[in-house]
Parts: C-alpha cells; sequence; structure tokens
C-alpha cells in the first residue's frame, strides 16, 4: 500500500495533535473529535505505514522513529500550505506575489530599511519579514517556511545557495570609563576576569564570542551572564554590568554617540559577511527572484558604513 497515496492530512494533523497535547483526550477536543475517533485516525495511521508510530512506555507519549519521519512530512505540508495560503491572499488583494524573508535577530538592525527600499523598488510585491535566532532562521529554511534568508554562514546540514552581499564585522565593546578603554591593546588576562553577556544558545553572535574566548584564553574558564536581547546587552553594557562581543551592525548608533566603545584585541574585529541564502532544491518563485535579484544588486548598500571595514565583495 502507497503511503503517499493512502495517508491523509487529517491523519497526520490528528497525530501531530496527539503528542502536541500530550494526550488522545486533549487532541480530540482539540480538534473537536471523540477520543474513539482520534484513536482510529491512530490506528489507521499505523496500518498504513506498517509500524508504530507512537512510543507508549513512558508517562509522556512519544514518537518513534517512523513517527518522527511522519511529524516531519507534517511539518513540511502545514509550512507549504500556510505558505501558499498567504500568496493566495496577496494575489487576491492584487499584489504580484509574497516573499517570505528570514532575518537572524542581528539583521533587524538594517532589514526593515532594506524592505522599505524594496516596497519603492517593487510595490506590487509583498514582502513578510521573519525575525529569530540563527537556528530559529535555520529552522525555517529546513520547514520550507521561509523563501530566502538574511544570514551569516549557511546551515552545514542543508545543501543552499548563497549570494555575499557586504561585510559583518564583530567588535567587543565596553562602557567609555572602562579600565581597558583607550589601549592599543586590552589585557587579556584582565578581560577574562570579567563578565561577559551573551544572548541564548542557538544565537550565532554567542556561538563565535564563546568560540573566541575558548581561543583567548586557552580553555581558560570565564563568566557568561545570558540576556534575552541585544538591546538589553547594550544597555547592561553601558550600565558597567558587563561587556560584550556584538555585530557592529547592532551597535552602530552607540558607538558614534559615544555612549559604547570598542576594546582592541589581536583578531578584532573580528569580519564575517551577511549572505542572502536559499534552499538548492527550492525553485524560487518569480516574486522571489525579484527580491533575490534586488537585494544582490545593491551589493551591501543597505548596510551601516563602518570605519575600517572592509568594502563589500564584488557579486
Amino acid at each position: 500500500m502507497s503511503v503517499a497515496r493512502d495517508v491523509t492530512l487529517k491523519h497526520l494533523r490528528g497525530f501531530a495533535e496527539v503528542l502536541r497535547r500530550g494526550t488522545i483526550a486533549s487532541a480530540a477536543e482539540r480538534l473537536h473529535l471523540t477520543a474513539p475517533a482520534v484513536s482510529t485516525q491512530l490506528k489507521t495511521l499505523e496500518a498504513l505505514v506498517g509500524a508504530p508510530i507512537l512510543d507508549r512506555s513512558g508517562e509522556v507519549l512519544r514518537p518513534t522513529e517512523v513517527g518522527e519521519e511522519l511529524l516531519r512530512a507534517a511539518g513540511l505540508i502545514e509550512a507549504a500550505l500556510s505558505r501558499c495560503e498567504e500568496r493566495i491572499d496577496s494575489l487576491k488583494d492584487g499584489a504580484a506575489g509574497l516573499v517570505r524573508l528570514g532575518v537572524v535577530s542581528t539583521g533587524k538592525y538594517f532589514a526593515p530599511r532594506l524592505v522599505a527600499r524594496f516596497n519603492k523598488a517593487a510595490p506590487g510585491i509583498t514582502l513578510h519579514l521573519v525575525v529569530g535566532n540563527r537556528d530559529e532562521t535555520v529552522e525555517a529554511l529546513h520547514a520550507r517556511g521561509i523563501d530566502l534568508a538574511v544570514m551569516g554562514r549557511g546551515p552545514e546540514d542543508l545543501d543552499v545557495i548563497a549570494y555575499r552581499l557586504g561585510p559583518h564585522p564583530y567588535v567587543l565593546i565596553a562602557p567609555p570609563d572602562h579600565p581597558q578603554a583607550g589601549r592599543p591593546e586590552a589585557d587579556a588576562e584582565a578581560l577574562l576576569s570579567e563578565t561577559f553577556l551573551a544572548r541564548e544558545i542557538g544565537s550565532g553572535t554567542r556561538t563565535l564570542m564563546m568560540r573566541e574566548l575558548d581561543r583567548l584564553g586557552g580553555g581558560r574558564a570565564y563568566r557568561v551572564v545570558e540576556m534575552a536581547s541585544n538591546e538589553t546587552i547594550k544597555q547592561a553594557v553601558m550600565a558597567g554590568l558587563g561587556i560584550a562581543l556584538l555585530s557592529a551592525h547592532t551597535v552602530h548608533s552607540e558607538l558614534a554617540e559615544g555612549k559604547l566603545i570598542t576594546l582592541a584585541l589581536p583578531r578584532l574585529p573580528i569580519m564575517r559577511h551577511w549572505y542572502l541564502i536559499h534552499r538548492a532544491d527550492e525553485t524560487l518563485t518569480p516574486a522571489a527572484e525579484v527580491f533575490r535579484d534586488f537585494v544582490v544588486g545593491l551589493n551591501g548598500a543597505f548596510l551601516p558604513r563602518l570605519e575600517g571595514a572592509s568594502p563589500p565583495a564584488q557579486m
């Protein structure tokens, strides 16, 4: 029996809801069905795939490996349907198409300006901006929940096409009255005894910071305090609660106004690059192609200009 032909969206949604709610009864209530009806859906789904899909050995229902594959398929289908619905709504409203753009959190400091420029250049195309940390943006690419993404390095486990957009420097920031301020090179030993403020695990900036601190200290322990956002980190650094490694694009205004300073160390600033990325197996819609060509054609002109930064790379 063909799973692809006989498994229905109703089967997959019922299965996903059971795992989401934890019990068949709760899932049935959410789906406006009876518990026996949901149980029948699960039994039918197991019969169609020819293998158990739920692990009932513990207190909490968990998917088996076969169940995980079904959940992955359900997620892809739901993402595709959501994108389809949004695009149909855009077309019904008279738009020439819709593009879902994922942007990592650090990019939110320039992404709105980029969207505004594109809206003026292509007013017939609707652009939806989806901001998340690196892990969330990568997951959205996996689930086909977005058409394109602006981020640093691409996912390691996904074949993508990447267009280099421009430089992305990272700097070590501190309050203006920091003891190491103005030195040609800060004392690494003294810095390692300070408190480093960082985003949550899953943030690309935090991963880069920890890699550099491990290199700088040769494995020496250091103190990290987690904070919810770049804005909170900036305010905390200005208040003297610690120092932080952040994208220079997130602190461009504060540096220009003298509210923050950068500390000098070898290998700083750390130079990375911004990329526009999409799945290699994704056929871009005509609207997404228009957006891609527009962004790549800007050659990084939408990025904040930073003193000492190298010019945008040529495509």
